[in-house]
């Protein structure tokens, strides 16, 4: 049967119905989630007091085998069958180290808060998927695996959705990713790879010592050295220096210097080419900074480390995918446009080992992601939900 077809037969049951209006009916509790869970901060590596939060969540809506894994993952499980699951998750963690104050605060419809939307929006859609399952009765036919997950952000590098998938506890057949505002689908994989850089010296003082390899030197000519890459337009293809430290004051020669490195680009050849020359131009720099304190007559030398800090593999929803074919399915019938993009989810993870995935947008609307001025506003958020249901039960039929 065409998509279109099963996705008009499907939204036509009286059981879907009643998960339309309980989603309508049930946006207050919606956004008391939302605010009470971005109220525990989720600090990279530091997410088990939100996890734990979570876990209560969903044993209340009644999802089987919940636990939290090795890995700091929330898991529950909905359906029973031999069949593969489908994976439904949004991550649980936020970009804001500790200290930072997650108070939601309301202005009319919008909601301030750091982590608001990215991904209190993903996490509240997740928990009102699993509601409106269990509460209208509507069983999908094959099971499904929902998962809030861990170290999306940053230098988690998807550490959370790589163990889902690596651990071989569940058999998945698809996933769907929600995160954020809006309505479009991620289907491409956009790769990267992270390092930290670092230099490292006797350090001395500035006048006394002067002529002791300095690490801020190396580092200096290394970086330079790397910005100057020309970049291909087609793959489209970034670098960047994301923070850079050393010393400790105006009159010492520093013992070291660092900086994190950011490389992005759709092709994975590309990212190989970064890497080479970044670890060409940092082993230049310290060469060509030990040279200068040889001429001074000093012995003493510099030493680097390239430390890999995120490798995330980049990968594309194939065009003729039946999960693609369900997307624009249900969104014909809803009457969206379907936006498709590239970006960095977790959807990256099932993406690279072959297995269909997409990152949904949860509705709505955002500003400020990642700042401590974000907001989110649920207005539309109703539209975004039914969409990924209907999505959810088309891939479990």
């Amino acid at each position: 049967m065409p998509a279109f077809q099963r996705i008009q037969q499907l939204a036509s049951q009286r059981e879907v119905h009643a998960a339309f209006q309980w989603l309508h009916l049930h946006e207050p509790q919606l956004r008391r989630w939302q605010m009470e869970l971005t109220a525990i901060p989720a600090p990279p590596f530091a997410e088990s007091e939100r996890a734990h939060w979570l876990l209560a969540r969903f044993c209340e809506l009644g999802l089987a085998d919940t636990h939290i894994d090795a890995e700091g993952n929330v898991l529950g499980t909905l359906g029973h069958s031999t069949r593969p699951f489908t994976l439904i998750s949004a991550h649980i963690d936020t970009v804001f180290p500790a200290g930072t104050d997650c108070t939601p605060r309301e202005d009319d419809t919008r909601i301030h808060a750091p982590g608001i939307c990215d991904n209190a929006a993903g996490l509240a859609a997740l928990l009102g998927i699993a509601a409106t399952l269990q509460h209208t009765g509507l069983r999908p036919a094959s099971p499904v695996l929902f998962a809030a997950n861990v170290g999306e952000e940053g230098e988690g590098d998807l550490r959370g959705i790589r163990h889902i998938f690596n651990s071989g506890n569940h058999r998945i057949a698809a996933a769907l990713i929600l995160d954020g505002s809006g309505m479009e689908v991620v289907h491409q994989a956009l790769g990267s790879r992270r390092f930290r850089i670092t230099i490292t010296g006797p350090g001395g003082h500035s006048w006394a010592d002067a002529g002791i390899p300095n690490p801020a030197f190396a580092l200096s000519h290394a970086l330079a050295a790397f910005a100057a890459t020309e970049l291909p337009a087609d793959p489209r293809t970034t670098l960047n220096i994301g923070s850079i430290h050393s010393g400790t004051s105006v009159n010492s020669i520093p013992m070291s210097a660092e900086a994190v490195i950011d490389t992005r680009s759709t092709a994975p050849a590309e990212l190989d080419r970064l890497e080479a020359i970044l670890r060409e131009a940092v082993a230049a720099g310290v060469q060509a900074t030990n040279t200068l304190a040889s001429r001074a007559q000093r012995s003493e030398r510099l030493t680097s480390t390239i430390a890999l800090i995120g490798n995330r593999p980049s990968a594309t929803l194939p065009a003729d995918s039946p999960l693609l074919e369900t997307i624009r399915a249900v969104d014909r019938h809803l009457n969206i446009t379907t936006a498709l993009r590239l970006g960095s989810t977790d959807a990256n993870i099932p993406l690279a080992l072959g297995i269909p995935a997409v990152s949904l947008g949860c509705g709505g609307s955002s500003a400020g992601v990642h700042t401590t001025a974000e907001w989110y506003s649920p207005v539309g958020r109703e539209l975004a939900l039914r969409r990924i249901l209907l999505a959810l039960l088309d891939l479990t039929r």
